[in-house]
């Protein structure tokens, strides 16, 4: 195959914060209801907040963390997680109870 693949990763460490939350279970906090009443509602009493459906959307807190990217060639797509940790370790990004996590791959004529 003729062409190159950009690899983009980051690196993730079991410590880091990922976690995914609907909009359903947040409305279900009483300390979030209370800023959402005191932000957009100063001043009225008796509020109450109320969806018309079932909400379904979700969204994702996370640690954020640098994206680092090299450049392979695509014969090399088999090969690309082993070659994100070498880059990776040769970076000395890598250390102890931590990992690559691949976050895109772009073909580039």
């Amino acid at each position: 195959m003729n062409g190159n693949i950009e690899v983009t990763y980051k690196i993730v460490n079991d410590k880091d914060l990922n976690l995914t939350l609907s909009l359903q279970e947040l409305l279900k906090n009483e300390k979030i209801v209370k800023i959402i009443k005191s932000e957009f509602a100063k001043g009225f009493r008796n509020i109450d907040i109320k969806t018309d459906q079932e909400l379904n959307d979700k969204f994702k807190l996370e640690t954020i963390k640098e994206h680092h990217s090299f450049t392979v060639s695509k014969d090399d797509f088999a090969d690309i997680v082993s070659l994100a940790e070498e880059d990776a370790t040769t970076k000395k990004l890598l250390k102890k109870d931590s990992f690559v996590e691949l976050v895109d791959i772009k073909t580039i004529e």
